[in-house]
């Protein structure tokens, strides 16, 4: 099920980005330069889901249980069809590039990497103590830095998921990212919020003063 949900978003994007004829008008394609941060997005949105596509080989544990075809359905249909929006915009010719240019994508395309490296990290260390058998304590940050972010939130690796897709809209600067961005970030925040219910029930005293997703707020 992920496989499949992942892979149509990576295949998707590219078939934008190399800007089939069906899809764009050929002569205004030619005309029209393409800003750096066209590329840069492309290579960070494959990034990002080719991370997924090796943790759900390698990293995660799922159980055997089937999943249901309507929520199959449904995951891919959001991720699909919400790719083709974005990279319809993104890949346009007519794509204006971002208000402040240079600062506003370097800034943001560094916040980007610094999330999907901390979202690997995170789910290394996750991944770990389920194959260690050690669910008598919660887990603790490590000399990685980017697993610190355990001291304060319970659920980091939703945080780094949603730092990944806000980043990802300034760097864009697009409506249909910013969109997907804001329904992704309320989707991680219920995600985190039903886990660090789980966390407090069997780990009370090292999660009851730690947030769920965002620190200090929630």
């Amino acid at each position: 099920f992920f496989l499949t949900e992942y892979t149509g978003p990576l295949l998707i994007y590219l078939l934008f980005y190399i800007r089939l004829s069906t899809i764009y008008d050929q002569v205004e394609s030619r005309k029209n330069f393409r800003h750096p941060v066209v590329h840069l997005a492309c290579f960070c949105h494959c990034l990002h889901y080719i991370r997924h596509l090796l943790e759900t080989l390698f990293v995660h544990k799922f159980s055997e249980g089937h999943t249901p075809l309507k929520n199959m359905i449904k995951g891919c249909a959001f991720y699909w069809g919400f790719t083709s929006w974005i990279a319809y915009y993104i890949n346009h010719p007519r794509y204006t590039p971002p208000s402040f240019g240079h600062k506003q994508v370097s800034y943001a395309a560094l916040a980007f990497l610094m999330c999907e490296a901390g979202n690997h990290f995170i789910n290394v260390a996750l991944a770990h103590q389920t194959d260690s058998g050690n669910k008598t304590c919660f887990l603790s940050p490590t000399y990685n830095p980017f697993t610190w972010l355990f001291l304060l939130v319970s659920c980091p690796n939703y945080t780094y998921e949603a730092g990944s897709w806000i980043s990802f809209t300034v760097m864009t600067q697009t409506l249909p990212v910013g969109i997907f961005a804001f329904l992704m970030v309320i989707q991680m925040s219920l995600w985190a919020q039903k886990k660090h219910k789980l966390y407090l029930k069997r780990f009370h005293q090292e999660v009851r003063r730690k947030a769920a997703m965002i620190p200090i707020i929630f």
